[in-house]
């Protein structure tokens, strides 16, 4: 029962990841956007290559130039479009090659054409343009002592528009007076256009005086590389702001987020006989606590109900990183959920990074069930001791309980699919 558990849970989670088809959002958007003029393009997340590809097929001759910044190697959809390879979730020289070149493209735009802005996750770290008096080292320095101490995407994010000369709304603040069209696939919880890439073609609403809060509340104002304090504590310009005239001819739209995600995963479950709901797509908190939570949830409603039932989330989680071992945060709420189900039968959690990327490994996410710990202790594994470390890779891969797809070229968050069946009499 729980083998069958297991693979329908992936089954459902895969399902959700397919439902967000990058180029098939961006032809759709395209085609209700009628640009007639000459187009700039700009592409750039996990996501770059596909929503680039369909943007030149769709838009044909009209495309004079453009920069694709994505996390892998990849081959140019046009001739007219150059490509580098970022880093994520640390920026590297080569996206920071990438972002002076879009600087060079915006400032050599001409009347009347248009900034076609295809941004997908990961924009953040691969499009990074230090501001002067900072390098990228500076930048990915900070960005790693945020990210360990746990800040959220919207903390993070709030910090690198501050010290970026692309985020924050800058990019489309550079274009004007020239159009600016922003297709916007999401992967930040709520979906706000201001925090998803640090959004570069959006007012921003946060300050300078935010982000200095952030890094204090989060303990590394003091371990931050002295010329990041030096910038931030100087008051320089800060972004645009609601009502900014730079940004008048800007339009930027939301195509994708993980509501489709979790509604396809949920139409999923419910083909397959469970009672199935979505319990939010706005999922966060501490990843293995989150785990145990799930777990705990999706037994107790099948419980109740009587009936084999489908729990739906979709959001993202963080990790308190306390230990110097290797995984994500779907493989750590997955070992939550794992210990939370220690013994127990009929109940079974998936947890999958939509982009098929799970931190810093080659996994997507991985599957538990009341059986995992069992065998674990069988291996003298202890789920704990890999907890602690946040080694959770090592710990699912001895195990055999990840889940890889390769990068899926989307990127939309995480989903999360709890299946439980009632407990026999």
């Amino acid at each position: 029962m729980t083998e069958a558990l297991r693979r329908d849970a992936v089954t459902c989670a895969l399902a959700g990841i397919a439902a967000v088809d990058p180029a098939d959002l961006v032809s759709a958007a395209l085609a209700d956007c009628h640009i007639a003029n000459d187009v700039t393009l700009l592409a750039v997340g996990k996501a770059a290559v596909p929503m680039a590809n369909a943007a030149v097929a769709a838009l044909a001759g009209t495309i004079r130039r453009g920069v694709l910044i994505a996390p892998d190697d990849t081959r140019p959809p046009s001739p007219r479009i150059e490509c580098f390879t970022g880093g994520h979730p640390v920026p590297n020289d080569r996206g920071a090659a990438g972002a002076r070149e879009i600087e060079r493209m915006l400032n050599d735009m001409r009347a009347g054409e248009t900034l076609l802005c295809l941004i997908s996750g990961g924009a953040s770290s691969l499009m990074t343009l230090p501001v002067d008096g900072l390098t990228i080292e500076d930048v990915a320095l900070t960005a790693t002592l945020l990210m360990r101490a746990g800040a959220t995407i919207e903390e993070l994010n709030c910090v690198r528009k501050h010290i970026d000369m692309l985020k924050g709304g800058r990019l489309a603040a550079r274009a004007f007076p020239s159009a600016v069209t922003a297709l916007v696939l999401s992967d930040v919880v709520g979906d706000s256009l201001a925090t998803i890439a640090s959004g570069p073609t959006v007012a921003d609403p946060t300050t300078i005086s935010d982000a200095i809060a952030v890094l204090r509340d989060r303990n590394v104002w003091d371990r931050i590389p002295e010329p990041v304090r030096k910038h931030l504590s100087g008051g320089n310009d800060e972004s645009p702001k609601p009502g900014d005239a730079r940004l008048a001819r800007t339009n930027t739209r939301l195509i994708g987020s993980n509501v489709t995600a979790a509604a396809a995963a949920c139409a999923q479950a419910r083909s397959m006989g469970y009672t199935a709901r979505i319990v939010t797509t706005s999922l966060t908190g501490e990843a293995c606590v989150m785990g145990g939570e799930i777990a705990a949830a999706a037994r107790s409603e099948s419980a109740r109900a009587g009936t084999r039932v489908a729990l739906i989330y979709a959001g993202e989680t963080t990790v308190t990183v306390r230990g110097s071992g290797s995984g994500g945060r779907n493989q750590e709420l997955a070992l939550g959920a794992a210990i939370a189900l220690e013994g127990i039968d009929g109940v079974a959690v998936a947890s999958l990074g939509t982009d098929g990327v799970d931190g810093p490994t080659d996994a997507a996410g991985a599957v538990a069930d009341g059986e995992s710990v069992v065998r674990a202790r069988r291996m003298r594994l202890d789920p704990r001791t890999s907890l602690a470390a946040n080694d959770s890779h090592s710990f699912w891969k001895a195990l055999g309980g990840l889940v890889r797809t390769g990068p899926t070229g989307t990127n939309v968050m995480d989903i999360i699919v709890a299946l439980a069946v009632p407990p026999k009499a």
